[in-house]
Parts: C-alpha cells; structure tokens; sequence
C-alpha cells in the first residue's frame, strides 16, 4: 500500500519508438434503431425497388484467434446489394472496409456496442410492421453472428425470444450447447455452425 515509483518504467517508455498504425479507416456510426426508423421510408423502398436484396446481421464478439478472419472475408465477399447490420466488438473486422453505399445508405450500419443489439432487434421488429409480415422469419434478413463470452448469451436468448431461425454462429460454439440443447437448437430454431465464407455466401441466395 506504500508509494511506487514507475520513473524507471517512464524513463525506459521514453526511449522506445512511437507505435505505428496498423490500419487505416474510416468508421462511419450512429444507426442505433432511432436513426434508422426516420430512414425508413429510404430503407423500405430501397428493399422493395430491389436494391437492397438482403440484411446481415453480423453482430457479436471478438478475439485473437486467426479463425476470425473469416468475418472480413465473408463482409468483403457479400454480394453488393446486402447491407450489413451491426453491434459488438465483431464490426472491427470489417468496419472500415469500403463496401459503399446503396442510394445513400450505407453497407455497414453500426448500432454500438454489445448492448446495442437492442436497436438491432428493434429495427427488425419495425420491417416486420412496416412490411405488416406475421412471422420476423419472412423479413429479408440472414444472421451470422460472432460468438465469443458468455454475456453474448443474453443476445442469442433475446433472438431466440423473438423466433429468429436459422442464425449462424461461429467460429467457435458456446460451452453451453450439449448434445441435448444443440438438438433442440437445432430441430426448433434451425441453428447451425458456419462453414466456408464461399458455402455461407451461397446459403443467402
């Protein structure tokens, strides 16, 4: 509990030489739900003119391991009339890459942070009644999601809440899914592990 003196860390920090970037980019957010539902008119016709053909949902986690490339890959190979929706540590993997716009909207729409994925379901909930579907599944939507931590459970538990089917996790399984629980997973909600960034592209036809 006594004083600790860190000059000779300070002295030593001073020798070394400056850090160099190692990316460069510009990020572009701010499209929590409030934002995008006064773009909604914008969204919808874009969705209905068919130039946004599909919605990807690749929110999540992120980590060290080489395994995660496999998000930039996939958002740099998703066909140009998708828009990428956002939340979570997994945007740095593609954020600033330049995928452009459509009419005006961009490819990446970035809700924040983990908990912002809120504003991700809420923006689903509204196509759903702006588009007056009865089933969230029959929205032009695909979810590949990162998992990493336990507290990304909440969110997978909140889209299983909604009836949201067919979510892509990857590149690792929570701890959680036994055999018993992936089948039921599986046989009610259609969850599945992701394979290839090419065979995962095709599955969005």
């Amino acid at each position: 509990g006594g004083t600790k003196d860190f000059s000779p860390i300070i002295e030593m920090a001073k020798t070394c030489k400056p850090p160099v970037a190692i990316e460069n980019g510009t990020i572009t957010g701010g499209f929590a739900h409030n934002q995008v539902i006064q773009l909604a008119d914008k969204v919808v016709d874009a969705v209905k003119s068919g130039a946004i053909r599909k919605f990807i949902v690749m929110a999540g986690c992120d980590g060290r391991m080489k395994s995660r490339e496999y998000y930039t890959e996939f958002a740099q190979k998703l066909p140009k009339d998708t828009v990428i929706l956002t939340a979570g540590c997994a945007k740095y993997r593609y954020n600033k890459l330049p995928l452009g716009d459509i009419g005006g909207i961009p490819r990446i729409l970035d809700a924040g942070q983990c908990n912002d994925s809120y504003s991700l379901a809420v923006i689903a909930l509204k196509l759903k009644e702006i588009f007056e579907l009865n089933d969230i599944n029959e929205l032009p939507i695909a979810y590949n999601i990162a998992w990493y931590e336990q507290k990304a459970v909440i969110v997978l538990l909140a889209l299983l809440y909604l009836g949201v089917k067919n979510i892509h996790l990857g590149p690792t399984l929570p701890a959680f899914l036994s055999p018993n629980v992936t089948d039921v997973l599986v046989k009610n909600f259609g969850i599945a592990p992701i394979g290839s960034v090419d065979e995962d592209i095709k599955l969005l036809a």
